[in-house]
């Protein structure tokens, strides 16, 4: 297998990464997935990506419940936050309350005490940008998260993060999953 860096960071990851959308906790069973992530890891897969709102959070609790098999520090986990979760009005987006608790909700349905990488699954137009970053940049000082990502961000919206994160010193934004 092939690792490369996560950005320019200097965590390495497979150049293959396994996902678990639209499959974990909903069209492949429990022992289905753990065997297939199993096997992922077998042949140096150590990059496993979900999201809290893939199947309400089941694909979360499968993916917890497979790696935990293994040694926590052997593999880099990615998850993200963004879509509803609930039906009250702060159930979804990026705001800070939001951010948090699906944070903490993530941990505890994959059985982890930090995320390796923490991803804004869009961009929230409702929130101050300010906002976001501070919120992951607190994460990751209190040690849940180590890394910080976006996924489905445009350039501009990635450019006007960094340089917001740089300006108000704040961790950077290490990768966009497309």
């Amino acid at each position: 297998m092939q690792y490369r860096h996560l950005g320019r960071a200097g965590v390495r990851v497979s150049s293959i990464a396994l996902g678990s959308w639209l499959t974990y906790g909903s069209s492949v069973g429990e022992e289905s997935a753990i065997q297939c992530i199993h096997k992922a890891y077998d042949i140096g897969i150590n990059f496993f990506d979900t999201a809290n709102v893939y199947n309400q959070g089941a694909a979360e609790k499968v993916v917890g419940r497979a790696l935990k098999d293994f040694s926590r520090d052997s593999f880099v986990l990615a998850t993200k936050v963004y879509f509803p979760m609930g039906e009250g009005p702060n159930d979804r987006g990026l705001s800070r309350k939001h951010i948090m608790e699906q944070c903490h909700a993530s941990l505890r349905r994959l059985g982890t005490d930090y995320i390796d990488l923490y991803q804004c699954h869009r961009y929230d137009p409702e929130t101050p940008l300010e906002e976001v970053l501070r919120a992951l940049d607190d994460l990751v000082t209190q040690g849940k998260v180590l890394y910080v990502g976006v996924s489905e961000w445009s350039a501009t919206q990635i450019a006007d993060a960094v340089y917001t994160a740089r300006e108000l010193n704040l961790d950077r934004i290490v990768s966009n999953q497309p």
